[in-house]
């Protein structure tokens, strides 16, 4: 509890001190509140210390360089009894240069040893820069060619899908009229068989041989079909008959004899056939 009492008194000083003769925004004191002021107060104290330390130590690196100006001035004069009040206006304006180009390279001092290096080194900057602009040249070149490439691929993959799109509603309109000329065959279809159906029943009430019907009359051209496959080796066999020479007489008898029931067999076709169609 004290813990908490003091961590709060700390938090109140802190943000007194932030906002000075400014009010206090308020805001609910809890100890969730607590412990974030209280964080944020101990990482502001510690970064002010140390910014303290820094501006310190510029200070005292400030006042080393002006001592060590004052020594280097006093040196020149008493060697040349020069003084920089002395210098023209040309010659201030010289000297200033020369001291803003000692800050922008980064030296110690002005002389050629602290020069040289300072400007290889700008210099060999530059032509690294130089080498590092044409090297983004020539890979934005290639990217600017790999996106010419890539939007013609992409109006060429638009058109192909375009015509991807019509072949297909093409295909769809010919499907869906296939579909419909499919429903149409099929009700023809059981329109037909329901009309044999009923043709059927009423031959049959009539007293029509079954013989007759549809499926016989399909099964007996099957049949005279297979009889007629079966005849043709026995035709070329009596043909072979034909070519004999003894005996002309018998084989002219077994010619009649098939000749007799092949007709047979086409008159009994051709009259269950003709019956059908009355």
């Amino acid at each position: 509890m004290e813990a908490q009492e003091e961590k709060e008194a700390q938090v109140a000083a802190w943000l007194k001190k932030i906002f000075g003769d400014h009010p206090i925004p308020q805001y609910e004191v809890n100890a969730r509140t607590t412990e974030i002021l209280h964080h944020l107060s101990e990482r502001n104290r510690i970064r002010d210390r140390d910014v303290s330390l820094v501006v310190e130590d510029l200070k005292q690196k400030a006042s080393e360089y002006e001592s060590e100006a004052k020594h280097l001035q006093s040196l020149l004069m008493e060697s040349v009894n020069f003084s920089p009040a002395n210098l023209s206006s040309t010659g201030s304006r010289y000297l200033n240069a020369l001291a803003d180009s000692a800050v922008a390279l980064e030296i110690k001092d002005t002389s050629l040893a602290s020069f040289i290096p300072a400007v290889n080194d700008l210099t060999s900057d530059l032509f690294r820069t130089k080498s590092k602009n044409e090297e983004i040249k020539l890979e934005l070149a290639k990217l600017e060619k790999n996106l010419t490439a890539t939007l013609v691929l992409e109006k060429c993959l638009r058109e192909d899908l375009k015509k991807a799109e019509f072949h297909l509603s093409t295909e769809r309109a010919k499907v869906d009229n296939r579909l419909q000329n499919m429903d149409f065959l099929k009700a023809k279809s059981e329109e037909f068989r329901f009309g044999i159906r009923t043709a059927e029943e009423q031959l049959s009430s009539r007293g029509m041989d079954a013989s007759l019907s549809h499926q016989s009359l399909v099964a007996l051209s099957e049949k005279l079909a297979e009889l007629k496959r079966q005849t043709i080796p026995l035709k070329k066999k009596l043909e072979s008959y034909l070519d004999l020479m003894p005996n002309p007489s018998l084989a002219q008898v077994k010619i009649e004899e098939a000749k007799r029931e092949l007709d047979t067999i086409e008159a009994e076709l051709t009259k269950k056939v003709d019956m059908m169609e009355l």
